[in-house]
């Protein structure tokens, strides 16, 4: 009996042992502030397509943070999605022909901006859009594309 009981106390510390470590990495991963909204300025960037990008997603550059997006919206009129983000005024010195591009952390974590520097000598300042923009490649398209394409077949080696 008492062999019983020392195994299902061990079990049970085990089990919440588990859930609090599951506990302390979702709060560790998730909702991350390593941008702190000081002095920025804010820049829209039009995109086609976003995926799955998200408000208080990260805008990168060289792989640092700069900025974090703000707001996502509809243009009707041109049929776009007009993102918002700010970057931080440390960063004051980015071309205004840069280009924002949507991309994945990982092969499916979450998407971020990142930004690539372009030649301009002028540079992005409060209310700028960034004209050259890459839109999200979305694995699920590139997935129905492989399969409906099927596998390629060699001819080379059939006889007639």
């Amino acid at each position: 009996m008492q062999q019983t009981r020392t195994i299902e106390l061990g079990t049970g510390l085990f089990a919440l042992l588990g859930i609090g470590a599951l506990f302390f990495l979702t709060t560790q991963t998730t909702g991350k502030n390593d941008f702190s909204v000081a002095d920025t300025y804010q820049v829209t960037a039009r995109f086609d397509n976003v995926g799955s990008l998200k408000p208080r997603a990260p805008v990168s550059m060289s792989g640092v943070t700069i900025g974090r997006v703000t707001d996502i919206s509809f243009d009707s009129n041109a049929l776009e999605a007009v993102v918002t983000f700010v970057i931080d005024s440390e960063y004051d010195q980015i071309p205004d022909d840069s280009d924002a591009s949507i991309l994945t952390a990982g092969l499916l974590g979450s998407q971020y901006i990142g930004l690539t520097a372009g030649g301009s000598p002028l540079y992005l300042e409060d209310g700028s859009e960034i004209l050259f923009t890459q839109s999200a490649i979305l694995l699920e398209n590139i997935i129905g594309k492989f399969l409906i394409s099927g596998p390629s077949s060699d001819e080379d080696g059939e006889d007639d």
